[in-house]
């Protein structure tokens, strides 16, 4: 069925980072904001390597971002998709990330996973090569499919993102 993306990047003129997803999963797609699946850990890694408490509402978690100047978007803006999947994407647009390219002071995008990294080199590198100067990283995924993963192992891949910001002097 095909999908298009129902939220707005986060992000200021302050965001040093872009943290891209995929695409927003069923459970996201219902509740209206990135990774609200409770299962997904990406707000419990973002915690935990940032040393900050666990930001539950809306809100909160835009506040949590910005604080940290760390800006979200997902790398399609559209989308066939079955489920949550991103296995089952097909006919992917990729999005635009002029906009928080021409905002903010963005140094460097991760990928929030396999499926986003794929987007990022397919169709979003140049983009983000002439903006950043730098290739996107990529970070094993928080969504509760990549099993292969605990939490602390996630936590200790996840770090590039802190030593990022204490590069940028911005922790």
């Amino acid at each position: 069925m095909s999908q298009t993306h129902p939220f707005k990047p986060i992000f200021d003129k302050n965001s040093k980072i872009l943290i891209l997803g995929s695409f927003p999963s069923v459970v996201s797609r219902k509740l209206g904001f990135y990774y609200a699946n409770p299962q997904n850990r990406f707000w419990r890694v973002l915690a935990q390597i940032l040393n900050a408490p666990l930001p539950a509402s809306t809100d909160e978690k835009i506040n949590f971002l910005l604080a940290h100047r760390i800006a979200i978007y997902d790398a399609a803006i559209s989308c066939e998709i079955k489920g949550s999947s991103d296995a089952k994407m097909t006919a992917v647009s990729p999005a635009n990330l002029e906009p928080i390219f021409k905002t903010a002071n963005i140094t460097q995008v991760y990928a929030n996973g396999g499926k986003s990294h794929e987007i990022c080199e397919k169709y979003l590198k140049t983009q983000i090569l002439n903006a950043t100067g730098k290739e996107p990283i990529k970070l094993p995924s928080t969504s509760p499919a990549n099993a292969n993963f605990s939490f602390e192992r996630l936590v200790r891949e996840w770090l590039s993102v802190v030593d990022m910001l204490k590069d940028g002097e911005l922790v």
